[in-house]
């Protein structure tokens, strides 16, 4: 199941870039309508299943809610805009190194990556760079799209492990519902403060919004929102590296962009990379149950 979810998960995010950049409307209005129409989608059959849920979130949820719709909002803003200055393999690619980023928060958190780890991410980036060749455009205007798309990333990395922590406590219906909603709220903001209309768009734009949010956002966000129940932020991140080769894909036939040679070499690549990762935090699970169980109960407290 875990592996068919994720399937669908990929192909939904691997729609995102290809759909944005030919939707002809405001990208922070296309980032509004995705999270609006995907909480009200999320939020009618939680608000009837999952009252009690709702009713029982404390302020510590609320403030990793809070951490993950900012996270989100700006990670939005920053890869639609990128999307619309740098070409799609470019402003997907760098979103992706989301990866990069989680390991990096989690090294400076104190928790250091298995030398497998590692060695996965080294071999995943092998096959990014294969399919991208990273080849960033010297143009003041791509360069700009690079820089937003970078900043994307990191963004969508503070977005996934505020995400996973909030998942402890709230099920995917309640936790997408309030995120998305609230997104949605700072996004319509955004689009006020700089004058980004979010009405009157022509019909294959609306059509374009619904797409992405049906694709994108409810069978992508909300499917990798579920494994991160179950998943690490960091093997749910490698997951959609696999987001790369299937963007690349979708803008060769729908876009007309020329699709990367080494495209199906990157993807066995990233496929590997993905399974070393997984496998190292197999073996740290494990090494780390082992070393809970052997060192035993605490000690007893005195007695009287």
């Amino acid at each position: 199941m875990i592996i068919f979810l994720s399937i669908l998960g990929v192909i939904g995010v691997s729609a995102s870039g290809p759909i944005m950049a030919a939707t002809a409307a405001p990208v922070l209005a296309i980032a509004f309508w995705r999270n609006l129409l995907g909480a009200v989608l999320m939020g009618g059959p939680a608000a009837v299943s999952k009252r009690a849920e709702f009713a029982a979130l404390r302020c510590a949820d609320y403030r990793r809610l809070a951490v993950a719709a900012v996270a989100l909002a700006l990670h939005f803003a920053c890869f639609i805009t990128a999307l619309k200055l740098t070409s799609v393999a470019a402003a997907t690619a760098l979103v992706c190194l989301q990866v990069a980023w989680i390991a990096l928060f989690n090294a400076l958190l104190g928790s250091r990556p298995h030398g497998a780890v590692v060695a996965g991410l080294a071999v995943a980036f092998v096959g990014v760079v294969i399919i991208t060749g990273f080849d960033l455009s010297l143009s003041g205007e791509a360069l700009l799209g690079d820089l937003l798309a970078l900043a994307g990333g990191a963004l969508a990395g503070v977005y996934q492990m505020a995400g996973a922590a909030a998942r402890r406590t709230m099920s995917t219906g309640t936790y997408t519902t309030l995120c998305y909603g609230a997104c949605a709220g700072i996004l319509l903001v955004l689009c006020a403060i700089t004058g980004q209309p979010v009405i009157g768009f022509s019909p294959a734009a609306w059509a374009g919004i619904l797409a992405v949010t049906l694709l994108a956002q409810i069978m992508g966000h909300s499917v990798f929102n579920h494994l991160l129940a179950v998943m690490s932020p960091l093997v749910v991140s490698m997951i959609i590296l696999l987001e790369i080769p299937g963007a690349a894909l979708l803008a060769a036939v729908f876009l007309g962009e020329k699709l990367p040679a080494g495209t199906y070499g990157g993807l066995i690549l990233i496929l590997v990379g993905l399974a070393v990762v997984i496998r190292g935090q197999q073996r740290r699970d494990r090494r780390r149950m082992l070393e809970q169980a052997t060192a035993g109960p605490p000690p007893a407290l005195g007695g009287d």
